[in-house]
C-alpha cells in the first residue's frame, strides 16, 4: 500500500515537473536576450509582431542594439520608444520569424498564485525561477511618475538579466514582464494591461506625454485660525517654492509663496496628490487651482503642459 501511495505521489510530482518545464519552454519561444548595455544582457518578450518589450532601465543606449533569438542567432533591433516612468521600452525587429507571446489576463492574478519567471539572460539559453504572487494592489505611481495599473509583487528570485523577461501564470501565459528597476527591495512585474497601454502610445508617438505644472512645492501645515477663516477642508497644503519661467503655472499667475490647497476642486496636501492629476490625458486641459496668497484665497486656472523630454 505504501509503495502504491509513493508511486502515486512520485507520478504527481513528475507530472507537475513536466508541466512546469513545458510552460517554461512555451514562454521561452517568444523570450529573447537584449544587448543594450555593457553588463549582463537583459531579457525581452516578443509582445506583438516584430515588437519586443523589455525593461527600460536595462536599455542604456539608443543605437547598436542587438537581440539574441531562441535559436541562438543575433539580429539588429531599433529602439521604437521608451517610457522610464513605467520602465517599459519597445524595440522593433525587421524580417524576423518568431512566435508571439501568449498574453494572459493580469486581472486573474491573486495572492498565492504560483508563477514562473522566464528569461534569456545572454548566450547560455533559457533560465527560469519559480515562486508565488506575494501581493496584489491597486493602481500606483512610480518614483518617475509613471502609472502602473496594478501592483504585482513577486516572491521569487530575479537573477541578473531577468528584467524584461516574462511573468508566466499558472495557465502558461504571459501576464506581464519582470523588473527590478521600479524597486530596490522587491521583485515586481509590470502587468500586461500597462504594457499594452504604453506600447500603443510608444508605437504611435515614440514617447509618453506627461503633464506638468512647472512649479516646485513642499508640504506645509495651515494654522487652525486660517483654516477656519477660509473654511478650508483640512490643514494641509503645498507651498510654492519655485516657479518655472514660462511654465504653465507662471502663465496662470502663480507666485512663489502661494499655498496650494485645492486642485481640480480636491484638497491637496502632498505632491503625490498633484502628480495623480497629471496623467497624459490631462495635457492641454485646464485645472482649477485655489491658493492662499497673503492670507486670502485666490483662484487660478492652469493649462496642464507637456513635461519636456529632458525631465523624464
Amino acid at each position: 500500500m505504501e509503495s502504491t501511495e509513493q508511486a502515486a505521489i512520485g507520478g504527481a510530482l513528475l507530472s507537475l515537473s513536466n508541466d512546469l518545464a513545458g510552460a517554461v519552454e512555451r514562454a521561452g519561444r517568444s523570450t529573447v536576450a537584449v544587448n543594450a548595455r555593457h553588463r549582463v544582457p537583459s531579457s525581452g518578450v516578443h509582445w506583438r509582431q516584430g515588437v519586443i518589450v523589455t525593461a527600460d532601465h536595462t536599455v542604456e543606449r539608443d543605437e547598436e542594439i542587438t537581440v539574441i533569438l531562441p535559436n541562438g542567432s543575433t539580429v539588429a533591433a531599433t529602439l521604437a520608444g521608451r517610457d522610464p516612468g513605467t520602465d517599459v521600452a519597445v524595440l522593433k525587429l525587421q524580417g524576423v520569424e518568431l512566435p508571439l507571446a501568449e498574453i494572459g489576463d493580469d486581472a486573474s492574478l491573486k495572492v498565492g498564485h504560483f508563477v514562473l519567471a522566464v528569461a534569456r539572460p545572454g548566450e547560455h539559453g533559457l533560465s527560469a525561477s519559480a515562486g508565488v504572487v506575494s501581493a496584489i494592489g491597486g493602481s500606483w505611481r512610480t518614483h518617475r511618475g509613471g502609472q502602473i495599473d496594478k501592483l504585482v509583487r513577486l516572491d521569487l528570485t530575479l537573477y541578473p538579466g531577468f528584467s524584461g523577461g516574462a511573468l508566466v501564470d499558472a495557465q502558461g501565459k504571459v501576464a506581464g514582464i519582470l523588473t527590478s528597476g521600479l524597486s530596490r527591495s522587491m521583485g515586481l512585474a509590470i502587468p500586461a494591461t500597462t504594457i499594452n497601454r504604453v506600447v500603443d502610445q510608444l508605437l504611435t508617438k515614440g514617447r509618453i506625454a506627461r503633464g506638468y505644472l512647472g512649479i516646485g512645492m513642499q508640504p506645509v501645515t495651515i494654522p487652525d485660525s486660517l483654516k477656519s477663516k477660509l473654511n478650508l477642508p483640512s490643514n494641509g497644503g503645498l507651498v510654492v517654492v519655485s516657479v518655472q519661467s514660462g511654465g504653465p503655472a507662471e502663465q496662470a499667475g502663480a507666485l512663489i509663496g502661494d499655498v496650494l490647497v485645492l486642485l481640480d476642486g480636491k484638497p491637496v496636501s502632498d505632491t503625490e496628490h498633484v502628480q495623480s492629476m497629471l496623467d497624459p490625458e490631462r495635457v492641454g486641459k485646464t485645472l482649477s487651482a485655489r491658493v492662499i496668497r497673503g492670507g486670502e484665497p485666490a483662484d487660478l486656472t492652469i493649462t496642464v503642459g507637456e513635461r519636456p523630454s529632458k525631465e523624464d
